[in-house]
């Protein structure tokens, strides 16, 4: 990935966190999802009362670019911490890895993981989800 691109996507990640809706936990996350046409998407996190409701940054960009009709992706970049302040690396949960499953060739997806501009590192979604399953798990053999 070129590091100007990963640049932008780091700067929007961050720029999300301001629309971070996290009352309970105070960690606030924010993700820059690239679609393949150039196109990011942006989300945040946005926190519930009952828990269970929440929904994660990177699913949150997720589902706003499949419901506005796009269904390749290139990479995301994700940043979080308490209050907002960026100390280490806030990685996807097992939630979102399976949601990236569902749109992302595992061998090619990129994920950012950030704390600066200075400070990222690019994993591979199957870095972080060996044997992940998958549509084509799904497949009837021939």
């Amino acid at each position: 990935m070129q590091k100007d691109l990963a640049e932008k996507m780091i700067d929007a990640a961050i720029e999300m966190l301001r629309f971070s809706y996290s009352p309970y936990s105070g960690f606030k996350v924010g993700a820059a999802l690239l679609a393949e046409n150039g196109k990011i998407y942006t989300g945040c996190n946005i926190e519930n009362a009952a828990y269970t409701p929440t929904n994660c940054a990177e699913r949150t960009a997720f589902f706003k670019a499949v419901s506005e009709g796009e269904h390749d992706f290139k990479a995301i970049c994700i940043v979080g911490g308490k209050d907002g302040v960026l100390t280490e690396y806030a990685p996807p949960c097992g939630v979102c890895r399976q949601v990236m499953m569902e749109f992302c060739d595992p061998e090619k997806f990129l994920i950012i993981l950030a704390v600066s501009k200075e400070k990222y590192d690019i994993f591979t979604l199957k870095e972080l989800l060996p044997l992940g399953f998958g549509p084509g798990n799904l497949k009837m053999p021939k």
